[in-house]
């Protein structure tokens, strides 16, 4: 029986076949051994045996496992209706975060940059390109902020991105004050943060980051060696300039106030072990293991750092497990996207992460301000128009308004096809709750919004770490503590 069937049975009223409950909505994923995970409407779980599963559909589900399936509203006795209230409750709460768009607004300050990272996606332009060309104007920037603040969100985090955006210090620091005074009117609970290679961290940076309190974000991909042959530079020495940067930040800002995520290349996924340890090594303790994007230069020269699914995900198991061993023997580091997916398992709460929204996070959870004036529904959307794909730039600023860019088909067209519970595939599958759309990632690899998720790397990728996720908690005590220490509550 499949989970379309499933979910017909759920929607009868009376009895179903003849026997005392009803099977409310519910997905179904078999797992190795014989075991059957149960999810409902919002993600609640259910492992049961596979005897069982034909039990509960025959009807003849009773004691504990009535009980279970009662518990995680997977069935209702008939006539009983506090069951769908406290459904419709929780799928509500679930969604809040889309009363709040857009909070999180990227600036492109520069596409210069001082590094020549061999995934790049972004298109960069060397850091002696005329800057006349490549930065954002004061112009654009004043123009961009002003659709910031037309946001209905109550926080909003503006990130300079590039290119390296400490290239355009300039910019950054005039964004910053311009936003600052707007908001003591608007009220907004606002943040900085700049997305930096941190080689050109100096006196003025710091200071600067001191006046307005700017967060760092960085990339660490490993070790010194592995670093400088995924990040080159002029001297060779991106890995060193980059722990010069986070030393220096830690010492005369705070350790809160810079953080670290890597990409994954062909060179990397041999040495899951070796990453997590340069990382702790370097006292970084929050680990985002991420796969390369099919984006910018990344996607010209896919040859040189291509791989398929079934090798990332072997790389991320490995990395998982020596995370969930170091967290064992006291050292607490987390592995970031884990942590995003057990929130969503694990609570009510959606933590609003733009690849694993429904629908897609794109302009309703970030919006892209280029130097250019261009704005772009994600930054992804942003790096294929740098390759000449303009199908997710949403307008111009200074001309457009906000109600055009947030109304215009560029974004509604793709949001109206990443409702993942109406996708074909994604409305069956039991891991719906805890996944989004990428309609941006789709676009890129197939042509299409949706995507065929059948052959879907983005599609493949996350079952793998649900599976993985969700099997370590289930079969693991030690990885059952670790990753309930992660949730986000």
């Amino acid at each position: 029986m499949t989970a379309v069937e499933l979910g017909g049975l759920a929607s009868q009223s009376g009895l179903v076949d003849g026997v005392a409950y009803e099977l409310m909505p519910m997905r179904f994923h078999r797992f190795a051994g014989g075991r059957v995970l149960l999810t409902n409407l919002v993600g609640e779980h259910l492992f049961v045996a596979d005897h069982e599963l034909m039990t509960i559909l025959s009807g003849c589900a009773a004691g504990d496992l009535l009980r279970h399936l009662r518990g995680k509203h997977l069935v209702r006795l008939p006539g009983e209706t506090l069951p769908l209230e406290l459904l419709a409750l929780k799928a509500r709460t679930r969604q809040w975060r889309l009363a709040q768009f857009t909070s999180l607004h990227l600036f492109v300050v520069t596409l210069r940059c001082d590094h020549a990272c061999r995934y790049c996606q972004v298109s960069r332009q060397n850091s002696t390109a005329n800057a006349q060309h490549y930065d954002m104007s004061a112009d654009t920037a004043e123009a961009s902020l002003d659709l910031v603040f037309k946001s209905p969100a109550s926080a909003i985090k503006i990130e300079f991105q590039g290119g390296e955006p400490l290239l355009n210090l300039e910019r950054i620091e005039h964004i910053a004050i311009s936003a600052r005074r707007r908001n003591e009117t608007a009220g907004k609970d606002l943040a900085f943060v700049v997305a930096s290679n941190l080689a050109l961290v100096d006196d003025d940076v710091i200071e600067l980051a001191r006046e307005h309190d700017l967060h760092f974000s960085t990339s660490i991909d490993g070790a010194r060696t592995l670093h400088n042959r995924n990040r080159p530079r002029p001297g060779g020495d991106s890995w060193e300039r980059a722990m010069a940067g986070i030393d220096r930040i830690r010492t005369e800002l705070g350790g809160d106030r810079v953080s670290a995520l890597m990409t994954t290349t062909d060179l990397t996924l041999a040495s899951a072990s070796d990453v997590i340890d340069a990382y702790v090594g370097a006292g970084l303790y929050d680990i985002f293991l991420r796969p390369i994007s099919p984006y910018g230069f990344a996607r010209r020269e896919s040859s040189k750092a291509r791989y398929d699914v079934e090798r990332w995900l072997a790389f991320y198991e490995e990395g998982l497990d020596r995370i969930i061993a170091l967290n064992n023997q006291g050292v607490p580091v987390r592995e970031r996207y884990a942590s995003i997916v057990l929130t969503k398992i694990l609570t009510n709460d959606d933590p609003g992460y733009v690849d694993l929204m429904s629908p897609a996070g794109i302009g309703i959870g970030a919006l892209v301000y280029n130097y250019d004036g261009g704005v772009f529904a994600s930054d992804e959307g942003r790096m294929l128009a740098e390759t000449g794909d303009q199908t997710f730039r949403l307008g111009e600023v200074g001309t457009d308004s906000y109600h055009d860019i947030i109304g215009s088909d560029a974004l509604l067209s793709p949001l109206e096809e990443s409702f993942a519970a109406s996708a074909p595939m994604c409305s069956d599958c039991a891991f719906e709750p805890y996944c989004g759309a990428d309609p941006v990632y789709h676009h890129a690899t197939t042509g299409d919004f949706l995507g065929h998720k059948a052959t879907s790397a983005f599609c493949q990728r996350n079952m793998g770490i649900f599976e993985l996720i969700l099997g370590r908690f289930t079969d693991d005590p030690v990885a059952r503590r670790v990753f309930q220490s992660w949730v986000q509550r």
